[in-house]
C-alpha cells in the first residue's frame, strides 16, 4: 500500500518505512505527526483517488531530524546603474519517516507486521529443517569414520617395516665402499717422484759454441 500526500507545496509518494525531507513544520524531533492532505491511496488494484483529498484517509510520521538544503545564490544586477545584489538561501529541512499509511479500517503497518511474522516464521521452520539435516550428516560422517579405522591400520603396519629395512641397507653400502678404498690406498707401495720440468730447468745452461775463424777476419 501506497500513498500521494502533500505538504509545503509539494507532493510526495510513500510507503510504510519510507524517509523524506520535506519543508519545516512545526514539531520536534521524535514526535509524531500526521499527514492529513491524502491526495491517493492505492492498494494493489484498487485505489481510492481524492477530489481534492481522499476521506477516511491519513499518514502518520515520526520526525527524524531538522536538516538545511543546499545553498542557492539569488544575484541580481541592474545595468549602467552599479547596482549588483547577490544573496544566498539555504531552506529549513525537515527529514520524517512514515510509520503508517490509513484508509478507513485498513492500515499497511498491520500489514507489514503480519507479513514479517509470516516470513519469520518460514525462516525459522528452514533454520530447523537445516540444522537436523546437518546433525544427521554429521552422524552418518563419524559412523562411516568409525567403521574405516580398523581397515586402515594393519595397512599402516605394512607399510612401515619394508621402509625401515631398505633405509639400513642403503646406509650401510656406502660406508663398506669407503672402508675397502682406505685399506688399499695404505697398503700400496710409495714411488719416488718424477723430476718435473721446473728442476729440469733449474740446472746450469750448456757452453755455449765458439765461432769458426773465416778468410774476412784474417
Amino acid at each position: 500500500m501506497y500513498a500521494v500526500i502533500e505538504t509545503g507545496g509539494k507532493q510526495y509518494r510513500v510507503e510504510v518505512g519510507t524517509e523524506l525531507e520535506v519543508e519545516l513544520l512545526q514539531a520536534e524531533p521524535g514526535d509524531n505527526i500526521t499527514l492529513e492532505r491524502v491526495l491517493l491511496v492505492a492498494d494493489g488494484d484498487v485505489s481510492a483517488i481524492g477530489t481534492p483529498i481522499v476521506a477516511d484517509a491519513a499518514v502518520t510520521a515520526e520526525v527524524v531530524r531538522r536538516d538545511r538544503g543546499e545553498k542557492l545564490i539569488s544575484f541580481k544586477y541592474r545595468p549602467k546603474a552599479r547596482s549588483r545584489v547577490k544573496k544566498g538561501h539555504r531552506q529549513e529541512l525537515m527529514v520524517l519517516r512514515i510509520t503508517d499509511v490509513k484508509l478507513g479500517s485498513r492500515s499497511a503497518a498491520d500489514d507489514k507486521k503480519k507479513a514479517d511474522a509470516a516470513a519469520k516464521t518460514e525462516r525459522q521452520r528452514l533454520e530447523e529443517a537445516a540444522a537436523k539435516q546437518a546433525a544427521e550428516d554429521a552422524a552418518l560422517a563419524a559412523k562411516l569414520a568409525k567403521a574405516a579405522a580398523p581397515a586402515k591400520a594393519p595397512s599402516a603396519k605394512a607399510d612401515a617395516k619394508p621402509a625401515a629395512k631398505t633405509t639400513t641397507k642403503t646406509a650401510a653400502k656406502p660406508a663398506a665402499r669407503t672402508t675397502k678404498a682406505a685399506t688399499a690406498k695404505a697398503d700400496a707401495p710409495k714411488t719416488p717422484r718424477a723430476k718435473t720440468q721446473s728442476g729440469a730447468a733449474d740446472a746450469k745452461p750448456a757452453a755455449k759454441p765458439k765461432p769458426r775463424a773465416t778468410k774476412k777476419d784474417e
